[in-house]
């Protein structure tokens, strides 16, 4: 049975925990210029632990609600600075760079706003977003160090994949916040998960997708 629950004392909330503190090396390297093989380590030790935490809480059973917040959060803070300082280091565009804290302020601005009881599960897309994304952090951070003139042109072109992911991603959270029932999509009325049953009195917890009426 998944412990899903108030528990945060977990390993893969530790795992969590080391991926926030690894961003701060990470960022001073790049800002610094010194070591730039070690901020690329240090970027990919980061990558690959998005992956280990949740695995871990699959096979350890050690789902938390904490963990469900800090992961994605994670994600979001730390390519968004690692991103900012690869801008700073000129090994990025600050045009395609922008689009991350752009979309996430955004997004969790309509998130306290509108919809704060609103599931926001990670869908496909999301899910695809990051994995590219996070590979596309750590190959322009290799392609700092002298020489590797071509690593860092794949780095800045897997960037604005990754940044153009997340800009659908990001619409696609930001359609699930609008109110019950207000979401209409080309076979009419879609699903959208209501907790504790918000909307229309009676109303279940997910409105089932009916056609439009004639």
């Amino acid at each position: 049975m998944n412990r899903a629950g108030p528990t945060w004392r977990t390993v893969p909330n530790l795992v969590t925990a080391i991926r926030f503190v690894l961003v701060v090396p990470v960022v001073w390297l790049l800002l610094s210029g010194a070591q730039p093989l070690g901020a690329a380590v240090l970027a990919a030790v980061f990558g690959m632990t998005d992956w280990v935490d949740g695995f871990l809480a699959r096979r350890l059973d050690q789902a938390s609600r904490l963990g469900k917040v800090l992961d994605p959060l994670a994600d979001r803070v730390g390519i968004g600075c690692i991103a900012i300082a690869l801008a700073f280091a000129g090994a990025a565009p600050w045009a395609v760079i922008a689009v991350f804290p752009v979309v996430d302020m955004v997004v969790g601005g309509l998130y306290l706003a509108r919809r704060r009881d609103a599931r926001l599960e990670v869908g496909r897309l999301g899910k695809v977003r990051t994995g590219v994304t996070m590979a596309a952090i750590f190959v322009p951070v290799l392609g700092v160090r002298p020489g590797f003139d071509v690593v860092l042109q794949l780095g800045r072109i897997g960037l604005a994949v990754g940044a153009a992911l997340h800009i659908g991603a990001g619409s696609g959270y930001a359609r699930r916040m609008l109110p019950c029932g207000a979401r209409r999509g080309p076979l009419g009325r879609e699903s959208i998960a209501c907790p504790g049953g918000a909307g229309a009195a009676g109303a279940s917890p997910t409105t089932a997708a009916r056609p439009p009426k004639s």
